[in-house]
């Protein structure tokens, strides 16, 4: 009998650094998105008392580090980090989503400009400060990218398209790198 095994979006691909850039994978731990069907006032008071964040403003994350709320679109958000508190129910859908997302964290003092080959969004620190966040395109992928530090961005994309993601960012990472020797 075969014995099945247990792996992660990216496999053994990552962790990867080249030049100044290095592109890990994160674990999430549960992921839940969030749309709202009531008040989304009501919701982010919940969202408050049970999880200590408010439901974000568009184009913001809430929260810190591993746990935090990211908006997604119009009345929607993904929770990560944490299970969604029972309660919230009463003013959104509530559905777990944590096997559909691969997350990786690109950081380093190019990272910026990594992205900047693949993403048509201005990602500066003085236009995108950390916490915010955009849904766009990375290469032809359509992703999720929040500013997470200075130099660091977690990036969310559909679980199939980690391999592809992988290779855009790796082909990115080269072409800085080898533009800064």
């Amino acid at each position: 009998m075969a014995e099945l095994k247990a792996r992660t979006a990216c496999g053994d691909e990552l962790p990867l650094e080249i030049g100044s850039v290095e592109l890990t994978e994160l674990d999430l731990g549960p992921v839940t998105s969030v749309m709202v069907w009531g008040s989304e006032k009501e919701l982010s008071a919940a969202m408050k008392e049970a999880h200590g964040m408010a439901f974000p403003k568009p184009n913001r994350s809430s929260g810190k580090d591993a746990t935090r709320c990211i908006w997604f679109g119009r009345n929607q958000a993904l929770l990560i980090g944490t299970a969604a508190d029972a309660g919230l129910r009463d003013y959104a859908a509530i559905v777990d989503q944590s096997d559909a997302w691969c997350a990786v964290s690109l950081s380093g003092e190019a990272s910026e400009d990594v992205l900047a080959r693949l993403v048509p969004v201005d990602l500066r620190r003085a236009q995108f400060k950390r916490g915010h966040t955009v849904r766009t395109q990375v290469g032809h992928m359509m992703a999720s990218v929040t500013r997470t530090g200075p130099d660091s961005f977690m990036i969310l994309v559909f679980r199939s398209m980690a391999a592809t993601l992988i290779h855009e960012l790796k082909q990115a990472m080269q072409s800085v790198a080898a533009r800064r020797a």
